[in-house]
């Protein structure tokens, strides 16, 4: 069991521009598929999309420690996904960082 005094978490929100919405919801969850399958360290990545706006997508990830953050960040699906292919489509990108507070 992973100690949860080290799961680091991801907060990430985007607005992507008008054009792409369709390109951008198909790359995500190619990226979320590549995470689940070869990222190890990785305990959680969703991604939704605004019920209130289009093309604004949030994406919670969890993570056993930030060491296994930082490697998703090295990984090859990720920077062929998500900086290199969904990152140059957006018109507003915010990543927030937690680590989860331990349960009683």
């Amino acid at each position: 069991m992973n100690n949860q005094a080290e799961i680091y978490c991801v907060a990430a929100e985007w607005l992507v521009q008008p054009e792409h919405v369709e390109t951008v919801r198909g790359l995500l969850i190619e990226a979320a598929a590549a995470v689940r399958r070869h990222e190890p360290g990785n305990l959680l990545y969703i991604a939704h999309e605004s019920a209130e706006e289009p093309g604004r997508f949030f994406v919670y990830e969890q993570y056993a420690n930030q060491e296994a953050q930082i490697a998703h960040r090295a990984a090859p699906h990720f920077q062929e996904l998500v900086l290199g292919r969904i990152v140059p489509l957006l018109a507003e990108r915010k990543t927030s960082f937690y680590r989860l507070l331990p349960t009683q």
